[in-house]
């Protein structure tokens, strides 16, 4: 039974059974494979109790969700309880995205384990030419894992909330008007970007924000030697350290990773003299390349850049 905000999608998802399917998994395994045009799904408000994955072979899927707040995907698998040793963590994500050309708006990707699990991944993403607009990622340690060496993302008008190492991986990913938010005195960022990549993760007029019991958090730490990541113009709390960086123990790791900042305010937008001393604040000329157009290619043609997600 189709309803006005329904229609003109290929699939609608309803857990009530008021849709062509029940389950998220479902509608993305009925999708034709590698589709010329662009596969879209509707997910009605409802909490979907399930693990996804969007594989490699799911190219161009716009996943709709009818409210951030009502349309949630949730599973609680976390590191322990996958149990596959040292690796185990790449296994617990709720949602996985490996299929190119992949959009999501509207909805909420939970990984519900709780604060005393271990790591326990919301978000994976793998594809390149990824994008979320108006999504809520819930988890502690490892929230969104945007991964994928020379994949792009890009996050808009999104609320990241985590403990340590909530956004971590691989990947080239922007982050633009979003709530990235601290659930605990840890890190917030754990790039692991690839020494070749002229970018890792770009934060752009984003607000960092934490819980009233959070005080001492730094921005970013380095996975592997050549992290990099931008923070510009945007507002950073008082939980926020005054040095804002760490090396992971690992002093070599100053002379390798990249950690810059342009233009933030808000009491942890601290003076650039007590930043981590292998940390740099950008000129204007610096900070224009990590515009979004800069750092993930803009369209073909005139076309708008793959990235901007249609707003309806």
């Amino acid at each position: 039974m189709a309803s006005e905000a329904a229609e003109g999608y290929d699939y609608v998802v309803d857990a009530d059974g008021n849709g062509d399917y029940e389950r998220l998994q479902a509608a993305i395994d009925g999708a034709k494979s590698f589709p010329s045009d662009r596969v879209s799904i509707f997910v009605r408000d409802g909490v979907y109790e399930e693990k996804v994955r969007v594989h490699a072979w799911n190219t161009k899927v716009d996943l709709v969700g009818e409210s951030p707040e009502g349309t949630i995907l949730t599973h609680d698998d976390h590191f322990d309880r996958i149990d596959r040793g040292r690796n185990s963590t790449f296994f617990t994500y709720t949602l996985k995205v490996d299929g190119n050309d992949f959009t999501a708006r509207n909805l909420t990707v939970r990984n519900a384990a709780g604060p005393d699990a271990d790591q326990a991944v919301a978000l994976h993403v793998e594809a390149d030419r990824a994008a979320f607009e108006r999504c809520r990622f819930e988890g502690n340690q490892d929230t969104v894992y945007a991964a994928g060496e020379g994949s792009r993302q890009y996050f808009r008008d999104c609320r990241v909330e985590g403990t340590t190492d909530f956004v971590f991986g691989a990947a080239t990913a922007v982050f633009e008007d979003c709530e990235i938010r601290s659930k605990a005195d840890s890190y917030v960022t754990a790039a692991s970007t690839p020494r070749r990549e002229p970018f890792g993760y770009v934060f752009d007029d984003c607000a960092f924000t934490a819980e009233s019991d959070v005080s001492e958090v730094y921005l970013g730490r380095p996975w592997r030697d050549h992290a990099h990541v931008a923070v510009i113009r945007s507002h950073l709390g008082s939980h926020v350290r005054p040095d804002g960086w760490h090396d992971w123990s690992r002093p070599e790791a100053r002379e390798t990773a990249t950690y810059v900042e342009y233009e933030n305010d808000g009491p942890g937008s601290a003076d650039p003299d007590e930043r981590a001393s292998w940390a740099s604040e950008l000129t204007a000329a610096a900070a224009d390349r990590y515009a979004a157009e800069s750092v993930l290619g803009g369209g073909d043609a005139g076309e708008s850049p793959w990235y901007r997600v249609d707003a309806e």
